[in-house]
């Protein structure tokens, strides 16, 4: 058996939330906690009872044991995450919105101590792991991250293990929009499940119509791909099957940072659970639609618990209900809502 359900990687940065609305220069209060998509995935998956081992690289600071003391709370392994006592933990500042706008997010992250991750950071035991989680963050820290992204996503497919790609582009980390673009789609090649944003696959691709994207992947060898439509929900596609999950309706949009982690966290759990891409679906767009209800980047992920009960309620509530659905148009591709 291995030792690990699931190795994710990439930085965690300690985040500084605005107390109060407004513009940053003018906030005074700010609460410390932490950030990072990678790692946000990961901890979802650790509550909802997946080992989960984390591999990373800190500074030889506050941040940075606040950032590998809060990781191992949530039950993530960091027993791979390296210490630098060279390069600082990076962090950010972001604001609040009460409104369900997208919050401002100032980051301080450039020569972080994770953005000296290399290929030598990755150990064999770290290889066993069942499962790989990858993201297009760490590639555009720097080349060395890059390589590494490389190297675990080839090697982790080699030995026969599923491997997950979420794009998560960041264009101000990368030198050019062509670059990125290359780099990110040479990655998702390596995965066997990429779960791209509708504008990000539009980007990464050139077609607008979700069944285009979707078929640009699977011709790289990619088996599913799972496009998120924000509060419209998902559209997914695989060699044998296509469909398209409709979101779960919320009453208050708090904090919309996460809800994508939120839902590879969703696609992952189900997959790796032998449930169908289609209620693979489901699932993120419940856990996607809780996250976007709680202040914070991952403080709305559920227990394996809490989806249990309320997952399942959900599900029996909407198949009780009987709708005429309309159409939404995103190109060529007509979807249900």
């Amino acid at each position: 058996m291995p030792e690990f359900d699931i190795l994710s990687f990439g930085e965690t940065m300690a985040m500084f939330v605005a107390e109060q609305n407004g513009d940053l220069a003018d906030v005074s209060q700010f609460h410390k906690r932490i950030a990072g998509a990678d790692s946000n995935v990961a901890i979802g998956l650790a509550r909802l009872g997946f080992n989960v081992a984390w591999l990373s690289r800190v500074g030889a600071d506050s941040l940075g044991r606040f950032v590998i003391d809060t990781l191992e709370k949530e039950g993530l392994d960091c027993s791979h995450v390296a210490i630098d006592p060279a390069h600082p933990t990076g962090f950010q500042l972001k604001s609040r919105a009460d409104d369900g706008s997208d919050p401002v997010v100032e980051y301080f992250r450039r020569g972080s101590a994770a953005s000296h991750l290399s290929v030598q950071s990755i150990s064999e035991q770290l290889l066993t792991a069942r499962h790989l989680h990858a993201t297009g963050i760490p590639a555009a820290l720097s080349v060395s991250t890059r390589e590494m992204s490389f190297e675990l996503m080839s090697r982790m497919r080699q030995a026969g293990r599923s491997v997950s790609f979420d794009p998560n582009l960041r264009p101000s980390l990368w030198a050019s929009e062509h670059l990125m673009i290359t780099e990110i789609n040479r990655l998702a090649a390596l995965a066997h499940w990429v779960l791209p944003g509708l504008s990000e696959g539009r980007l990464l691709t050139g077609f607008d119509d979700p069944a285009d994207i979707a078929a640009f992947y699977l011709d790289l060898g990619v088996e599913a791909v799972a496009i998120k439509l924000g509060p419209h929900g998902a559209y997914y596609r695989t060699h044998m099957d296509e469909g398209f999950v409709a979101g779960v309706p919320v009453e208050t949009v708090v904090d919309t940072v996460g809800a994508g982690d939120g839902f590879a966290v969703g696609m992952i759990s189900a997959l790796l659970e032998n449930h169908s891409v289609a209620d693979a679906v489901r699932r993120a767009n419940w856990i996607g639609s809780r996250a976007v209800q709680s202040r914070g980047d991952m403080e709305g992920l559920p227990t394996r618990a809490e989806m249990s009960v309320e997952f399942e309620a959900a599900i029996a509530s909407r198949s009780n209900r009987r709708t005429v659905t309309p159409t939404l148009d995103l190109g060529q591709t007509q979807i249900p809502l």
